[in-house]
């Protein structure tokens, strides 16, 4: 699993945001935990997944990208909609792929808010 470096935090999800990371790292379930990541194919902009459908052994051999965490559905969609008016306002297209870009990494992340 790939991490932005940029990480998008829910504001929810700010308050325990390194717990909530360190459990996706060490595949510890918890419930109301939502995971943005690039998509997996060429038709959506991003892709959300409860956290728990992470431990399961298919996703686990998928070459997922995180670029946000929520808490609860709803700060997931409105993450989504702050990443994507993100995109928009830096590059004049909605294509987050192309914002993310190569700025990844496997081990290390920002901790860093971003509203």
């Amino acid at each position: 699993m790939k991490w932005y470096n940029k990480l998008y935090i829910g504001e929810n999800a700010g308050k325990r945001k390194r717990k909530i990371i360190n459990n996706i790292r060490f595949n510890k379930p918890q419930l109301g935990v939502y995971v943005i990541t690039l998509p997996t194919n060429d038709k959506n902009s991003l892709d959300i997944y409860p956290s728990n459908v992470l431990l399961q052994k298919y996703y686990k051999k998928r070459d997922l990208t995180v670029v946000g965490i929520a808490e609860g559905r709803d700060e997931s969609l409105m993450l989504i909609q702050r990443i994507i008016m993100d995109c928009y306002n830096q590059t004049g297209q909605y294509l987050v792929k192309e914002l993310v870009g190569n700025d990844i990494s496997v081990r290390r992340m920002s901790y860093t808010n971003r509203h």
